[in-house]
């Protein structure tokens, strides 16, 4: 079987919907991209089992550098993995999705408080210009930000949901879930199908997610993997 475009998401992405936001192989060798630093910290591989691909993101990254990967990933020699968490990926097969009529659109002048709400809750990395990868959602009480949603990854044919957060103070009232009704109305009528990602360990929000129509496709690695130093990888 042909790999499956949610196999390699942020390399689909970034060849894709996302090459504004990529910082490609300075050689031109195309077997490696990055998103600009502040947008967010992921890289990607052409093919994460050639070795090449690999190569090509130390030439594009520099030496003794942290990048951020996801997939079923074996760094070759010479690569550090400094931290490893197991994922879900989770597509959409049966979410009723709705506007939510309390939600905004959120935007570059709300980045402060976004980031705010990040550092509080950890979704997942956020970063000031993450804002501008897809459409964001959020609700507020009393003109604070206490819940939001939005895209992130879109490989061609889908769009990932991210950054899904509530405030601790403003829980158990579904403002999660309304938010991700939201924003996958709003892939849908692009004719794409919403996917997403959370920690294996999340199994709360897996539950939750389940519930409402998301199943469970493959289960990723998250790394964060350190560029040889000043020596080449070894490479076969």
């Amino acid at each position: 079987m042909p790999p499956h475009v949610l196999d390699n998401p942020a390399w689909a992405s970034l060849c894709g919907p996302h090459a504004p936001f990529a910082v490609p192989a300075p050689d031109g060798g195309g077997r490696a991209a990055r998103y600009r630093d502040d947008v967010s910290p992921f890289a990607a591989l052409a093919d994460p089992g050639d070795r090449r691909s690999w190569h090509d993101l130390q030439a594009l990254t520099g030496p003794g550098q942290v990048v951020g990967l996801t997939g079923l990933l074996d760094p070759p020699d010479g690569w550090e993995t400094v931290g490893s968490v197991p994922g879900v990926q989770l597509v959409d097969t049966a979410l009723r999705a709705e506007p939510a009529p309390e939600a905004v659109r959120l935007g570059p002048a709300d980045v402060p408080e976004m980031l705010d709400l990040v550092a509080l809750t950890q979704p997942g990395p956020f970063l000031p210009r993450t804002v501008e990868l897809g459409r964001y959602l959020g609700i507020r009480h009393e003109g604070r930000l206490i819940a939001m949603a939005g895209e992130r990854l879109r490989p061609p044919g889908w769009t990932e949901i991210s950054a899904v957060c509530t405030h601790p103070g403003h829980r158990g009232r579904g403002l999660a879930t309304r938010l991700v009704r939201a924003v996958a109305a709003g892939i849908r009528e692009r004719g794409e199908v919403p996917f997403l990602h959370t920690g294996a360990s999340n199994t709360a929000a897996i539950r939750l997610y389940e519930s409402i129509g998301f199943t469970l496709r493959r289960r990723p690695l998250f790394l964060a993997v350190r560029t040889p130093g000043n020596k080449a990888a070894k490479f076969p």
